[in-house]
């Protein structure tokens, strides 16, 4: 019993694949605190760099607007287009403002789980309208989490702008005796130190939010030992997927192998079909080992791998096809064929040996036992 309930802890880390399908169903680490602290901070921002512009452009449309126009007087009908063309200057006015808004919106809602779009999650789900399931959301543990959050959130804002009130309330007094322009540069002041003091506040907020969030999202992901178990065996029992694995481990060994032709003594070829690299230590009493073969593009690759590497290339057709057909990789070759590939080897070392008379070893023609003679498909020749 004690085993049943330990595999249904959720104590594995999730795959790859439940965290691809968490994204497809809108499942993502997720903070509600820090778009709003991003698009406050950004406005903040905004205001401290361009207030003098905003203030120059909103307060001429505004005087514009107050200066009565006879015309209008005698003719109402114009009073419309005076009202949309106010509205239109006051909207471009406010364009870079809100563009401002919209990025950094954007980025604080990609910043923890990254950009996502779900059609799952934006496509209405008939549970949602049910009227109990609502009523157990609206007093679930988590409404509550989020109500505690919210009543932190407010007192801390307000904190904020209770402790920046006091401060700034020396100014406040001014604001009475001075003279209209610079009271509102004042009071434009003292309103951006006010968003300031929000903005920190909410940054205070976000910076809790997002690691808490993060860690919420990350044990809302895990799974439990049986869960990994089944997924293991869902995703291998699919064929593309036994076929990718497939594919991805003749790869890796094709690779591996490739590596060790650069360790080879001689590359034996077809000279085109197949190619069987041997490598050979003369000190030790072993016998000479294969450490890559192949057909076709894979001798075309091993070739050209040993040609990078100055590795002699030895064209023998039926001693390449008892190769490749008798020998394993990493393994040592067939003892029928030391004596073929003894001549072999003995020359490619003659050919690094200066003799005497400056003359080369002369080339051999090894020769197999007609039991090691096989065609192109594999088949003894002696048995055709």
């Amino acid at each position: 019993m004690a085993d049943q309930d330990s595999d249904l802890e959720r104590t594995e880390e999730p795959t790859a694949r439940r965290l691809e399908k968490a994204r497809e169903d809108g499942q993502i680490a997720q903070s509600k605190e820090l778009p709003s602290a991003v698009v406050v901070v950004a406005s903040v921002a905004a205001l401290f760099i361009a207030g003098g512009w905003f203030y120059h452009h909103v307060s001429a449309i505004f005087a514009q607007g107050l200066q009565i126009d006879p015309r209008a007087l005698d003719t109402p009908h114009l009073l419309p287009g005076l009202f949309a063309k106010f509205t239109l200057e006051s909207f471009l006015v406010m364009v870079p403002l809100f563009l401002l808004t919209m990025v950094a919106a954007f980025i604080g809602c990609t910043t923890t789980g990254g950009f996502n779009f779900s059609w799952k999650a934006a496509a209405p789900k008939p549970s949602k309208l049910n009227p109990i399931a609502g009523i157990k959301r609206m007093f679930g543990l988590n409404a509550l989490v989020e109500l505690g959050k919210a009543i932190m959130k407010f007192t801390l804002v307000v904190i904020a702008l209770f402790l920046m009130m006091s401060y700034q309330m020396p100014d406040y007094l001014k604001l009475s005796s001075m003279a209209m322009e610079p009271a509102m540069g004042l009071a434009g002041r003292l309103i951006g130190e006010l968003f300031l003091a929000v903005a920190c506040s909410l940054i205070l907020i976000a910076a809790v939010d997002v690691p808490f969030q993060k860690h919420q999202y990350a044990e809302r992901m895990k799974m439990t030992k049986q869960d990994v178990k089944d997924e293991l065996k869902d995703t291998e029992g699919r064929p593309e997927v036994k076929a990718q694995i497939r594919r991805r481990q003749r790869e890796m060994a094709s690779n591996r192998m490739m590596q060790k032709v650069q360790d080879a003594d001689v590359v034996v070829t077809n000279p085109e079909h197949f190619a069987v690299a041997l490598s050979y230590d003369p000190t030790g009493d072993g016998a000479p080992m294969v450490v890559a073969m192949g057909a076709d593009h894979l001798a075309f690759q091993i070739r050209e791998e040993a040609k990078r590497h100055g590795i002699e290339i030895f064209s023998a057709p039926p001693l390449a096809r008892a190769l490749y057909f008798t020998s394993e990789l990493d393994r040592p070759i067939h003892q029928d064929l030391y004596f073929a590939v003894a001549q072999v080897i003995a020359y490619v070392f003659g050919l690094n040996t200066t003799r005497p008379d400056g003359t080369t070893p002369a080339r051999p023609s090894p020769k197999v036992p007609a039991a090691m003679e096989f065609d192109a498909n594999g088949k003894p020749v002696t048995l055709q």
